[in-house]
């Protein structure tokens, strides 16, 4: 069949295909015509011929093409040679095909003319089978009458005087085809001459030996280089007719035989000298003569030689396990055994040997054998880091005790016997192989080697139990080492089970006198040394069993994850006992964190909680009795009585503030800084104004310093006035330098002094040499970076007491509440890198979720914190609803134009967030200002009309009507005067404020709309979100989501506090089909955050990072 399509293959073309070696043989082997026989698959995919190679040899090749656009390409190639395929005959092939495809050769004649016209040639070509025999002539060059060299095969044809004869066949004219007389010899005879049964024999024999050496081309094959199932073609051969002939001057025999099968035998005798082990062949089912014999395949031999007599005998051979040691024996003759060792020897080696090979023994050679067993054995050998365990089965062999392990072989065993007895035992030997951690190794180790991609991954996460279960009696009883515990473990638990069974226990050395303590841990607290105003020394001691346990030594087991501990005098004791498990956890934790150092502790330490849990654990002695105490009462954070109302206070407290007075006051007298965390809006500044009130009754010589952010020192003076008239207030808006005064002039006396954190910061050193009683950091979340310098100076401020308030103490990460914490409790938790390390990391990357119970439960004593659900009856309603407001047609537009070209610009920079940080958060902010309105990108975009803004001028006029007030918020200030615009522009006077403006203006402005002159008040987001009182407004709009929840809700809590009466409604506007969405998705994860540790809320995740980014923008 021809190709589906001309074939045009050339040599520059073959030589991307195949090496240039390669096509250059193939190009000769094609130009001498050495191919032939080409046929085509049905669909033009396969391409095979024959290839006369060197030597004449004749090889089958076979070329797969595959589809490429249209046209066939070459592909794989195969071929019988030892190359094995993309080979010169595959070239060769290839380019014969090609020229006859330019021929342009006839089509090939239809399947049926050419199958069936092999019938139908001239009589002419008509030939008969052969009649020529075969004959496989058997030649030994090498040997002499003593020495055999190793036997070679040679073909051999009937000759004119009826002898077999050399010429006319060899192993190489047997494979060519009788259709290609190229390369043969002249005397080589027709290979039709032969019978065909004979031919097809011979040529299996010869192509197993040249599959194992293919580069051999004598005359004559060796059987040293053939394979192990080269006597069964040879037997083959023979059944059809095909005679071995002995080479008479080479092998010295006349005849050939095969036998059918020859093994290895030892035979054992008794003669004058005594016992003697001799080598034997057993040949056909009887015993060699001692002829000289060979073995053939060495080194692992299949096949034997021997000449006996006048024949020669080949065949196979079965070597024994030990062939090594046969080898040297069989050169050697015997050996012999001392009479003194005769009855081991009997007892002890002759039943290992039978099992590996066949022993003959003659009659009256050995006394007879009287085996009594198996019973079983473990073995405990110590020694200075635990015991050996071995395991063996013992039998009585003649009144000898042997001991085998489970890899001896012996045909003194009885395995069945042993397998009955080791099941019975098995619970034992489970219990056993647990309690080894070497036993465990050592199986992972062999199911890696068995398993052939060495899956130690794999089989490190099977656990001990499972392994077990698939242990068989020979894994079980593996020797193995055990540690002092385990072999402790093994004494005491398992090896008297043994006995009771009936396995007999050797200990080979000195045991000690393990034992299982009986009482439970025993733990005692108490101080040896108070003597250090600072610090004392804590002595921690444990009690097993009247034994005294080092504590490091404790704390380092349990850390390890141990089950167990051993004592120096073989007592061991469960660890999980959960007074010691908590014991490690709280001295980890007490060291993490700086508490305990080198033995010692803080007399005035601020992580009441941990201690207080510590003490619960054991019996505290007498003098650590009164640190203790306070370490409790520190831990409840409540004082034994209510705190009555100050004196001169003119406010009556809601229940919950005087709680929060009583907590307040309980810090203030044990000079215990804290943070005040209450929900926006439930009066923080009275609740901190009645304990400075308390303070100052007890200490009328005191002083306090409130620092705030400027837009709030006038609302805490007034305050301060309203509620605490007795106390005078200072307010300090300026530096000295400007005023002219110096700032302990102006002090002068009063006890309540009010600053900004900037003024703070800029005079510090002024603020420094004031001694004050107490400080408070109001809205403390402007001090929450511990590397600004205002928390440095706000830190460095000398005071007893220091007061943090603020509604979030955290907004992004643990690292916020820390800073606060270093302000007012800064002995909690000392270093930054510790608390990143022990709270910060674990908490945040979900890994260690227990950790943020515990930081909760340390944080309680200095955190006080109430939402609005939990005081709701001091509270009016408050309903929330997202408002989702389409952008018009052509502001959508321009935003989706807009969006498509920054995503690619950001998405770009996402590759280094850290130093693209800027520029990717002015995309998004564009991105969210063109969301309100496109002219606040870009002018020309002025005049389309903003769908949010059209809205508020749709809802305030009716509100307005009704009596309401409102709060309209918005980051952006740009859009806030464009609302004021409009709405001036309807005749709706409106205030405004923004943080531009200063404290007079600002003042100003709130004036007007609590004293009722404007209806609606624009904030902006930021400006707003902290020291405003504006109860008035009873609506509240947020324009658009900022990133952080907190700071919204701080905004929305301008109005929803205490001293509101009406219910307060809040829309948040969001546009739709634009990042203002992605924001509020991201706003809740946020939520979570802040929830997790001051709320009692579940984990949460980190700040906004590349991932938050990708996924505001639509990215992939």
């Amino acid at each position: 069949m021809a190709p589906p399509q001309p074939l045009d293959i050339d040599e520059h073309y073959l030589r991307m295909a195949f090496d240039g070696g390669t096509v250059s043989r193939g190009v000769a082997y094609a130009g001498e015509k050495r191919v032939h026989c080409m046929e085509w698959s049905a669909d033009g995919r396969q391409l095979t011929g024959k290839c006369v190679g060197s030597r004449g040899m004749v090889y089958d090749v076979e070329v797969y093409f595959s589809a490429y656009r249209g046209e066939s390409e070459v592909g794989d190639s195969w071929c019988t040679c030892p190359v094995g395929g993309d080979c010169k005959h595959a070239v060769a092939l290839l380019l014969t095909a090609s020229m006859a495809s330019r021929r342009g050769r006839a089509p090939a004649a239809e399947p049926w003319r050419r199958l069936l016209g092999e019938f139908v040639h001239d009589d002419s070509a008509i030939r008969s089978p052969g009649d020529a025999p075969l004959g496989i002539q058997v030649e030994m060059p090498g040997s002499d009458a003593r020495n055999l060299a190793s036997p070679t095969l040679r073909l051999v044809t009937p000759g004119k005087r009826g002898t077999w004869v050399r010429t006319g066949v060899t192993w190489d004219s047997i494979e060519r085809s009788p259709h290609m007389p190229w390369g043969s010899n002249v005397s080589d005879r027709p290979l039709e001459d032969f019978v065909p049964e004979h031919l097809r024999r011979v040529r299996a024999i010869g192509r197993a030996i040249r599959a194992i050496n293919p580069y051999t081309r004598d005359a004559v094959l060796n059987l040293n280089d053939a394979p192990a199932d080269i006597w069964e073609l040879l037997a083959a051969a023979i059944d059809v007719g095909v005679p071995l002939i002995a080479h008479t001057r080479t092998t010295h025999t006349k005849s050939v035989t095969l036998i059918k099968g020859s093994s290895a035998q030892l035979r054992v005798i008794r003669d004058d000298e005594g016992v003697a082990v001799a080598p034997n062949l057993a040949i056909d089912g009887h015993d060699w003569d001692g002829s000289p014999a060979g073995l053939l395949g060495e080194p692992d031999p299949h096949g034997l030689v021997v000449r006996s007599g006048d024949t020669l005998l080949i065949g196979p051979f079965a070597a024994p396990t030990s062939m090594d040691a046969f080898r040297q024996l069989f050169s050697r003759g015997s050996v012999r055994i001392p009479d003194d060792e005769v009855e081991e020897f009997s007892t002890d080696v002759l039943p290992r040997l039978a099992v590996s090979i066949a022993v003959e023994v003659a009659d009256e050679a050995l006394v007879a054998t009287a085996v009594t067993g198996p019973r079983l054995q473990v073995t405990l050998s110590p020694d200075m880091s635990g015991a050996q365990v071995t395991w063996q089965v013992i039998y009585e062999v003649n009144g000898r005790s042997l001991a085998f392990g489970g890899d001896h072989r012996s045909a003194l065993r009885d395995l069945d016997a042993e397998q009955q007895a080791w099941t019975a035992i098995r619970p034992q030997l489970a219990q056993a192989a647990a309690l080894s951690l070497d036993w465990r190794m050592q199986t992972i180790r062999r199911g890696a080697v068995a398993d052939k991609r060495g899956d130690l991954i794999g089989l490190m996460r099977t656990s001990t139990d499972e392994m077990i279960n698939n242990a068989d009696v020979a894994a079980l009883t593996r020797s193995v080492r055990y540690t002092r515990l385990e072999a402790a473990m093994l004494h005491v638990e398992v090896l008297p089970q043994l006995q009771d069974l009936g396995v007999e226990v050797i200990f080979d050395g000195e045991v000690l006198d393990y034992r299982e303590a009986v009482s439970p841990p025993r733990i005692s607290i108490g101080s040896n040394d108070f003597g250090d105003a600072d610090w004392f020394g804590l002595t921690i001691d444990i009690d097993i069993d009247g034994v005294d346990v080092p504590l490091a030594d404790l704390v380092r087991e349990l850390s390890t994850g141990a089950t167990h501990m051993l004592l120096p005098n073989g007592t061991y004791f469960a660890l999980d006992a959960p007074e010691l498990q908590r014991l490690g956890e709280l001295v980890e934790e007490a060291k993490a964190l700086g508490e305990l150092d080198n033995g010692k502790v803080r007399q005035r330490s601020y992580n009441a909680t941990l201690w207080d849990e510590l003490m619960e654990l054991g019996v505290v002695d007498k003098e650590l009795a009164v640190w203790r105490a306070r370490m409790k009462r520190l831990a409840a954070a409540r004082p034994p009585e209510p705190r009555a109302i100050p004196k001169g206070f003119a406010a009556e407290l809601r229940d919950y503030q005087a709680e929060g007075l009583n907590w307040l006051n309980f810090l203030w007298v044990n000079r215990i800084g804290g943070i005040l965390a209450d929900d926006m809006g439930l009066g923080k500044t009275v609740q901190t104004l009645a304990m400075i009130a308390a303070a100052l009754e007890e200490e009328p010589d005191g002083r306090f310093l409130v620092v705030a952010p400027t837009s709030v020192i006038a609302n805490w003076a007034a305050e301060a006035a309203r509620f605490t008239p007795d106390l005078e207030a200072l307010t300090v808006t300026a530096t000295s330098a400007r005023v002219g005064v110096p700032l302990a002039e102006q002090i002068d006396g009063r006890q309540i002094v009010i600053t900004s954190y900037a003024l703070m910061r800029i005079g510090f050193e002024e603020f420094d040499e004031t001694d004050w009683t107490g400080v408070i950091f109001d809205e403390a979340q402007f001090v929450k970076n511990h590397n600004s310098k205002g928390h440095q100076c706000a830190r460095r401020l000398r005071a007893d007491f220091k007061l943090a308030i603020t509604g979030t103490p955290m907004e992004n990460n643990l690292m916020e509440l820390w800073s606060l914490l270093s302000l007012t409790a800064p002995g909690l938790f000392s270093s930054p890198k510790t608390f990143t390390e022990y709270f910060c990391r674990p908490i945040e990357s979900g890994e260690e979720p227990e950790r943020l119970a515990l930081l909760r439960r340390r944080i309680r004593p200095v955190m006080l914190r109430r939402t609005k659900e939990q005081v709701a009856a001091d509270l009016p309603a408050k309903q929330e609803q997202l408002l989702s407001i389409n952008l018009n047609t052509k502001h959508d537009k321009i935003y989706q134009t807009r969006l498509t070209r920054e995503r690619q610009k950001v998405l770009g920079l996402l590759g280094d967030f850290d130093e693209n940080r800027f520029a990717i958060l002015r995309s998004l902010t564009m991105l969210r200002q063109l969301s309100l309105h496109a002219g606040l990108v870009e002018d020309q975009h002025a005049e389309i009309a903003s769908a949010k803004i059209d809205y508020l001028a749709e809802q305030l006029p009716d509100l307005i009507a009704e009596g309401h007030s409102a709060l309209v918020f918005s980051q952006f200030t740009g859009f806030l005067r464009l609302i004021e615009e409009r709405l001036v522009g309807m005749g709706i006077d409106v205030s405004y404020l923004d943080g531009s403006m200063s404290a007079t203006q600002r003042g100003k402005e709130i004036k007007r709309f609590t004293g009722g002159k404007t209806r609606v008040f624009l904030i902006s987001l930021k400006a707003g979100g902290f020291g405003l009182n504006l109860t008035e407004a009873d609506y509240c709009f947020v324009c658009d989501p900022w990133w952080n929840p907190a700071t919204e809700a701080q905004a929305v809590d301008r109005a929803h506090r205490i001293g509101q009466t009406r219910p307060v409604n809040v829309y948040r506007l969001v546009s739709a089909g634009t990042i203002e969405e992605k924001v509020v998705a991201l706003q809740e994860r946020k939520r979570e955050l802040f929830t997790a540790v001051v709320d009692d809320g579940d984990l949460f995740g980190s700040a906004i990072g590349a991932d938050d980014i990708r996924e505001l923008i639509g990215g992939k």
